[in-house]
């Protein structure tokens, strides 16, 4: 089955795809629940790179179950993986941690501190806990319990008992140098692979090949529980299977129709769930456009099954305003978690659901962040006047619920960089920041800070843990009166306005009206005139008054939006600093 082709187009690419899934569906099982799918490894922490893989079959589903279908999204922790590599970046993890690679990750003790059971179970944990608080309802499946129960068994004896036909379709690409992927792409690195595989799994081998030939299986040892095993001998009528353990010596002979610890290798794997599964929609890492590539494979292998591939797009790199790319094996990458401190859910979901999934998208940490709220504010506004673009508005409904209803929100949402700059100039103060948020709008005041939250305080996490120390505002607390005495006199003029001003314009809107108006008026011009009436002058006198009003105020070129500055410092000593 193809990949579902993506359009250009700007229509809604979640109905396109929501089209294609109910009609596959019911091709494939008329009647019952569509199931689309995501796989995520709990290897370390989960990051906002593999939230894609997990939002783009989320916004899909949900998208069908607004249709009224029935719709089951499974997320497949991938906890029965073999534990590889010691992330890097990781509080109270040293390379002691080494002694566990090969191990199940829910076999890895978890970092210290932690109060969940196992590594897998600690980084399940945050991961969790962020999907409740967007809104995406998954039902969970735990491959450990799965192998270790004996579910998947017969499909075991099964692709043991067609390992040729497997080991066939696999050697058609073991001897193909894999392509350098699709030159729409920028050229990627290990990590960035590792950060588009929909799981940790999929950079395992494909099986072991030795002597007594190939094997989909990789027992897990009965002595280390490393999986650095070799199949050396099976019988497919007994069943019984014999392997030895490269890391410690150990060997046994097992009945493999009895045996549960161990699991089908990765290429296997993934085909086997899709049929047991009857999986329809998964998206897949842009590694899997090269041949001999996961999903490319399981193409082939998943009809041993008896099964079919999913439809599904593949899907671009995410990327951080400001950081390096993200891979979990390099540790210290934001996580779904680390974002929502700073940003409201629905402004996540924004961000996955306007983009297709073949685009690749930056999700802004620094101040890039400001913009985009900006941005998300004016469409909540044209889409309340109705005047927003179908495929916006739907990305905008999208963002702001799901078909069980809409996230809570920000009763009263403030602009977010207003609300940063009242939290960085109060540090922490709650009534100087409900003092100042009050007189935003002297008509309409705001009665406590409950109206503001949860913005607010995404806002000011954003200050305390995104902001420098030497990028803080800090309000001086006396005059400068060595500039003020050196101003000329169009500067000491200009200041004289703004007081003049500031009884009668004390609001937010009054004050922005003020300092924009001060150089206009001092160049003979009213403070009215637009853009288009005035010279390209005027812009240069507005930057040079602002920088002498941040000087004074704040001791340095720039700072938080005047208007939002004045507010915050009060009349009264705004009169003070600039000499009244």
């Amino acid at each position: 089955m193809p990949i579902v082709a993506q359009s250009t187009e700007t229509t809604d690419w979640v109905s396109r795809f929501a089209d294609e899934v109910i009609a596959e569906s019911e091709r494939r099982a008329p009647g019952k629940p569509v199931v689309v799918a995501s796989g995520l490894s709990p290897s370390g922490p989960i990051h906002l790179g593999n939230l894609r893989e997990v939002m783009t079959p989320h916004l899909v589903g949900d998208e069908v179950r607004r249709r009224g279908h029935e719709v089951r999204h499974l997320i497949s922790w991938d906890d029965y993986d073999r534990y590889r590599k010691v992330p890097a970046g990781l509080a109270g993890v040293d390379e002691s941690w080494a002694e566990h690679i090969g191990k199940p990750l829910t076999s890895v003790p978890a970092p210290k501190g932690s109060p969940y059971p196992n590594w897998a179970e600690h980084f399940k944990a945050a991961m969790t806990e962020s999907l409740a608080d967007m809104g995406v309802e998954f039902d969970g499946i735990s491959q450990t319990a799965r192998y270790t129960s004996g579910v998947y068994r017969e499909q075991i004896l099964h692709a043991m008992r067609h390992r040729r036909d497997i080991d066939a379709i696999l050697a058609q690409y073991r001897t193909k140098p894999k392509a350098a992927g699709k030159k729409s792409q920028k050229p990627v690195d290990e990590a960035e692979l590792e950060a588009a595989e929909g799981s940790g799994a999929a950079a395992e081998d494909d099986g072991s090949q030795g002597s007594a030939g190939y094997f989909p299986y990789k027992p897990y040892c009965g002595n280390c529980e490393k999986d650095l095993t070799t199949v050396t001998a099976y019988d497919d009528d007994s069943t019984e299977l014999t392997y030895a353990c490269t890391a410690c010596g150990f060997s046994e002979t097992v009945r493999l129709s009895e045996f549960n610890r161990g699991k089908l290798v990765w290429k296997v794997d993934w085909p086997m769930r899709w049929a047991y599964e009857g999986v329809v929609f998964e998206p897949s890492g842009v590694d899997h456009s090269s041949p001999g590539s996961s999903f490319q494979v399981g193409g082939q292998i998943v009809g041993i099954f008896d099964g079919e591939q999913p439809i599904g797009p593949m899907y671009a790199f995410v990327g951080i305003s400001g950081m390096a790319k993200m891979s979990s094996s390099k540790g210290g990458v934001p996580t779904p978690a680390d974002a929502l401190k700073i940003m409201e859910p629905q402004l996540l979901r924004w961000l996955y659901a306007r983009r297709r999934p073949n685009q690749s998208f930056k999700i802004a940490f620094d101040q890039e962040i400001q913009r985009l709220y900006d941005e998300w504010d004016r469409l909540d506004a044209k889409v309340a006047d109705g005047s927003a673009l179908p495929a916006d508005a739907a990305a905008h409904a999208r963002a702001v619920g799901t078909a069980t209803g809409e996230l809570p929100r920000t009763p009263r949402p403030l602009p977010y960089r207003t609300l940063a700059s009242v939290a960085d100039i109060t540090a922490g103060h709650e009534d100087q920041a409900l003092r100042i948020l009050s007189e935003l709008d002297p008509a309409n005041p705001l009665a406590t800070l409950a109206e503001v939250r949860p913005r607010y305080d995404k806002a000011e996490a954003w200050i305390n843990t995104q902001v420098p120390a030497d990028q803080r505002t800090i309000v001086r607390q006396e005059p400068d009166a060595e500039l003020l005495k050196s101003l000329d006199e169009p500067s000491r003029q200009s200041l004289r306005l703004l007081l003049d001003g500031l009884a009668d314009q004390w609001s937010l809107d009054g004050l922005t009206h003020l300092v924009y108006g001060v150089p206009k008026v001092q160049a003979g011009f009213s403070a009215d005139a637009t853009p288009k009436e005035l010279p390209p002058e005027i812009k240069t006198a507005q930057r040079t008054f602002f920088a002498l009003l941040y000087h004074l105020l704040v001791g340095r070129d720039t700072g938080p939006r005047l208007p939002t500055l004045l507010l915050a410092v009060g009349q009264d000593r705004v009169r003070t600093l600039l000499g009244a």
